[in-house]
């Protein structure tokens, strides 16, 4: 028969880290725990739908997530002189059920280009 655990009302996250703690106030070394939060990148690859040879990146979206949304703010931030546009097959839609919001409307907000449908001539010039 096995032995049920009892709940731990420890702050820690484990046992382990419990443990830990216990050492390091046995040894009397003052610290504090998960007192800090620090922010990191997450380095990704980005693969354009189409590159035109004036060097016009097309990205071209159906339905558009909130994670690629998100990923071309920091496609942008990372390479702000690459000249990135949407082509939506229809950006009268909002981003999400509850929102106003269009997908043109979110490329005015964040200074991107777009078009709906057929790509204008002169971005293939």
């Amino acid at each position: 028969m096995r032995r049920r655990r009892q709940a731990s009302r420890s702050k820690f996250r484990s046992r382990f880290e419990e443990k830990v703690a216990s050492a390091l106030k046995r040894a009397g070394v003052h610290h504090s725990y998960e007192s800090m939060k620090l922010t990191y990148t997450k380095e990704c690859k980005y693969t354009p739908d189409f590159v035109l040879d004036n060097g016009i990146i097309l990205e071209v979206k159906g339905y558009w997530q909130a994670s690629d949304r998100t990923k071309h703010l920091r496609v942008r931030e990372a390479h702000p002189d690459l000249d990135i546009r949407f082509v939506f097959q229809r950006a009268s839609n909002t981003l999400n059920k509850t929102s106003k919001t269009t997908y043109g409307d979110w490329c005015d907000k964040h200074g991107f280009l777009w078009c709906e449908g057929d790509i204008p001539k002169e971005w293939m010039n």
